[in-house]
């Protein structure tokens, strides 16, 4: 059975599963659907039309399914979908999505997300995600599996960052990072490839000398970006992890995040 302080206030409605802890002042709205074997350790705020998988644990202040920060939200019954496994500490919110950007904000299982950060309204965060103390996202970003996003950084609205990105802390990012990025820097730019980040994922010599290889001709090589790009298509077919590089570029419809400033 879940068990429920008795200072905490669960509404009528609320799906509460089987093991979760509800701690001391917490607030469940009557819309909220949470899985089993959680736990709110203390004042805890879970509104809105909102659920969270198995096994998560959330930190007190964490205010989950609020409001979207955006002029044109009317209280129409958007949501906010968490998966399982994930910790979430303290100060931490989540908003709930908007109508126009699909009435769904969405995040993944196993993510880890630091004090007072910040998922914005219709985002899309990949598994096993961590964000650092006071890392935001603006509305409408997507963001890949196993992202890093260091401290104090912010994501600009509609930016997408690729899997396996690893984000310095204090950065701005204003621009789409490919996958296996590594950016930095005040206005972020691409400083290399996330190149620790692919040898915890198995990446072997061979892999990683190809796909830097890749990297050099398509950022550091001669001509336009434009050129240099078409000119690497036909690597597309050498590693995956190319083919997703170059699967991520054609998608994009915002500038991408270059290794220097100068677009």
């Amino acid at each position: 059975m879940s068990k429920i302080d008795p200072t905490a206030r669960v509404e009528d409605g609320a799906v509460i599963g089987e093991g979760t802890e509800i701690g001391p002042f917490c607030m469940i709205g009557r819309n909220a659907r949470i899985g089993a074997n959680c736990k709110l350790i203390g004042q805890v705020t879970i509104i809105g039309h909102t659920s969270i998988g198995d096994g998560c644990v959330i930190s007190p202040f964490a205010v989950l399914g609020g409001a979207p920060q955006d002029l044109s939200y009317k209280g129409e019954p958007t949501t906010l979908d968490i998966g399982s496994g994930n910790i979430i500490r303290e100060g931490a919110t989540m908003n709930v999505g908007t109508v126009k950007g699909g009435g769904k904000t969405r995040v993944g299982n196993d993510g880890y997300f630091m004090n007072n950060s910040h998922v914005g309204h219709d985002c899309v965060v990949g598994n096993n995600a961590i964000f650092a103390t006071s890392a935001t996202l603006g509305g409408h970003c997507e963001i890949g599996d196993a992202v890093y996003i260091g401290g104090l950084s912010a994501v600009h609205q509609f930016t997408r960052i690729g899997p396996y990105v690893m984000v310095g802390g204090l950065s701005g990012v204003r621009d789409d990072i490919i996958p296996y990025g590594l950016a930095n820097g005040q206005y972020a730019v691409l400083e290399s490839l996330n190149l620790i980040g692919m040898k915890r994922r198995k990446f072997t010599k061979r892999r990683l000398a190809t796909v830097r290889a890749f990297y050099q001709k398509l950022f550091h090589g001669p001509g336009t970006f434009a050129e240099r790009l078409e000119s690497v298509r036909p690597l597309e077919s050498e590693d995956a992890a190319i083919a997703e590089i170059l699967g991520f570029i054609g998608k994009g419809k915002r500038p991408l995040c270059l290794p220097t400033i100068e677009k």
